[in-house]
């Protein structure tokens, strides 16, 4: 997958018409019937004879247009290129931002995982960037299968004080080692907080490289995980080996 290109109003129709996440704030599309200017994954439908393009907001705004309400393209959406690796559990999305990752998931197949990457972020712009980002896929690939390797890779993984408390206490977790929701609470010193440490795992925005499938139950059942419990025993017992 590459960065797309727009290089003409054919192209950028194409784009409107696929509500192309990529082509967010690359260019406005101008409606004349309406007087608005919205982004290319607005959910609008006009008609082609009826829509002009426009390389910046200002100058849709130079051409009399008012901001969509629906699709709000006066925001200042940051830019999330991504790519996706296979590993030996299944495949890896990952999106970065310009300071670090900001996601690694895991899946079966890539629609989904492109569908959950644009649930979450819903106003930015999402490049496909495989190429670019080959150094970071083949570092989350490795990791699957060499858990007690430490890559050093930026993250930029958006939380509350609490879930950025707790997803740093999961990364000091050794590979081969489990722990418990109660354990982790522990760690950052909030001992009765461990309904809120489930949450904030269940929240962990980095599959593997915070290893939250490190956390087991106080029985030692393994719980739940995001991205599928065959693949938590599959990791856990990897690290075990």
């Amino acid at each position: 997958m590459t960065a797309p290109t727009y290089p003409d109003d054919d192209a950028r129709w194409n784009a409107l018409r696929a509500k192309d996440r990529a082509a967010q704030g690359a260019f406005y599309i101008g409606v004349r019937t309406t007087g608005i200017y919205c982004v290319a994954s607005c959910g609008g439908r006009p008609l082609r004879k009826n829509v002009d393009f426009h390389a910046t907001r200002e100058a849709a705004r130079a051409a009399g247009l008012r901001a969509c309400l629906r699709c709000k393209p006066d925001l200042d959406r940051e830019t999330l290129r991504w790519g996706v690796v296979e590993t030996s559990l299944g495949l890896a999305l990952i999106a970065r931002s310009d300071a670090g990752l900001r996601l690694v998931a895991l899946g079966d197949d890539v629609e989904s995982l492109r569908g959950d990457l644009e649930t979450r972020f819903k106003q930015a712009r999402l490049i496909p960037d495989t190429a670019g980002l080959a150094a970071d896929l083949a570092a989350v690939a490795t990791l699957v299968d060499h858990p007690e390797q430490r890559p050093d890779l930026p993250l930029d993984a958006l939380g509350t004080d609490l879930q950025k408390a707790v997803w740093a206490a999961l990364r000091r977790i050794p590979a081969g080692r489990t722990v418990s929701y109660a354990d982790i609470a522990h760690a950052i010193g909030q001992p009765k907080a461990f309904r809120a440490v489930a949450q904030a795992c269940g929240a962990n925005p980095l599959a593997v490289i915070t290893p939250c499938h490190r956390v087991v139950r106080s029985d030692g059942g393994l719980s739940g995980y995001r991205w599928g419990v065959a693949r938590k025993r599959a990791l856990l017992a990897r690290e075990a080996a």
